[in-house]
Formats: C-alpha cells, structure tokens, sequence
C-alpha cells in the first residue's frame, strides 16, 4: 500500500444526488421541488423564523418591559481590586489607562469605583463615576477620587 492507490473504505462514500439534469436521470421535470408555488421557483427564500405557517415562536412569546436608550452602562471595579492592584505595582495613582493596561477594564469601558473592600493605602483615582462608598473609602485614606 502507499500513496498512489488510497481510496475511501467500500460504502463509506456515495456519490451525491444530481438533480435537474434531464427526464433521463429520474431528477428532471421539477428537480425535487414539486409544482408551482413560491418554492419551486428560483430566488425563493424562506424568511428568517418561518414555521410553515405556524404562529413563529416570536409572535407566540408575550413582549414585556423596555430597553432605555439613555441607560448609561457602567464597568465596576471595586476598592479591593485596586488596593490589590496598587499593592502589587506600588501605585500611588490609578487612571483609566492603568486599569486598561492590568485588564481590569478596556478602552470603551465607563468606569465606576465601587465600595466593596479595605482600602490600606493612599491613592488618588481617576474614574467616570464613584459610588458613596467608595469616595468615603478613598478619603479616609487621604487619597482623591477625581471624576473624568
């Protein structure tokens, strides 16, 4: 055996259904689409969600609530992160771009500070948005939240 004479495993492979190609093939005439209607003919297209005429499951599903377009997402960090953070980089500010560059948040990323966790450090913090807690965490401390 080698490469010259490989071939798949007997019935293992079966040649494919060739449609539309004369009455003589069996497949001629309709080409397995059966006759008239939208289906049969060329460019049809079943719309997305279709179900053969049963009510869609997107029109089964009651709709309830909103999606506020206002709503302004904000990424959490909390102070233990950045403790965390400014202990093991010996920080003494943390900005958006720190953040970015430990993976704490990416660049499109609102930044909010949140107030779980101690706080056993000095730290001036720059973010788009602080919690009550957090701004009190940080200047007990002596540090500055500054807001972007």
């Amino acid at each position: 055996m080698d490469l010259s004479n490989l071939k798949p495993a007997k019935g293992s492979t079966k040649n494919r259904k060739r449609i539309a190609r004369g009455q003589g093939s069996g497949k001629g005439g309709t080409a397995t689409r059966g006759h008239k209607g939208a289906q049969s003919r060329s460019g049809y297209k079943r719309r997305a969600g279709f179900e053969g005429g049963q009510m869609p499951l997107y029109r089964r599903v009651p709709k309830f609530g909103f999606k506020n377009i206002n709503r302004v997402e904000y990424h959490g960090i909390n102070i233990d992160k950045l403790n965390q953070l400014a202990e093991e980089k010996k920080l003494t500010s943390i900005d958006q771009q720190v953040l970015i560059d430990n993976g704490l948040a990416s660049k499109k990323d609102l930044i909010k500070i949140l107030g779980r966790g101690e706080l056993t450090m000095k730290l001036e913090v720059t973010a788009h948005a602080f919690s009550e807690k957090a701004i009190s965490a940080i200047e007990a401390k002596g540090g500055v939240a500054i807001k972007l």
